[in-house]
């Protein structure tokens, strides 16, 4: 559903216009109904559709490690991963002019100021500081580029006739 990655402004009020392309699809599958958390392994904010949202707060809440008969190292790490996920998240809607809004807290965990980047990430997507996007795009595909290419190659290698 979430695709590509867009440059936004967010205005004074911490509202972000959505892209007239992620609405649709929305609109078709959750209603507008967002929710915004924390990015698991980078500064940057993960939203996700409502209903998406839902299977991943069930999907902790059924994880092993967070079972009583769990270890109690596991047991503590599986709930600190809850708190922080869980804990952060906040409901959000997308306004009838289209724009969603970041509450400051999120705004300032991800450092969010006037120009932000929206990214893709097929169920979901990510709100990134623009300048920080495309540091750590630069970054990595540098580190990576060898294993991007492998990857393309065989996306694009070419089928053979019936």
């Amino acid at each position: 559903m979430f695709r590509g990655n867009y440059q936004l402004t967010m205005d004074a009020k911490g509202r972000l216009a959505v892209p007239k392309k992620y609405r649709d699809g929305l609109e078709a599958g959750s209603g507008l109904k967002m929710v915004v958390t924390t990015g698991q392994y980078e500064d940057c904010l993960v939203v996700y559709p409502l209903p998406e949202w839902q299977r991943i707060e069930e999907r902790l809440r059924q994880h092993p490690d967070l079972k009583p008969e769990a270890d109690d190292e596991a047991r503590a790490k599986a709930e600190w991963t809850s708190r922080l996920v869980i804990g952060n998240a906040t409901d959000c809607d997308i306004d009838s002019h289209g724009r969603l809004l970041i509450p400051p807290t999120l705004r300032k965990h991800a450092d969010l100021e006037k120009q932000v980047r929206m990214v893709g990430q097929t169920e979901k997507f990510e709100l990134w500081d623009e300048s920080k996007w495309h540091a750590r795009s630069a970054e990595e595909f540098a580190r990576n580029k060898d294993r991007i290419r492998q990857a393309r190659s065989n996306w694009s290698a070419p089928e053979t006739p019936s």
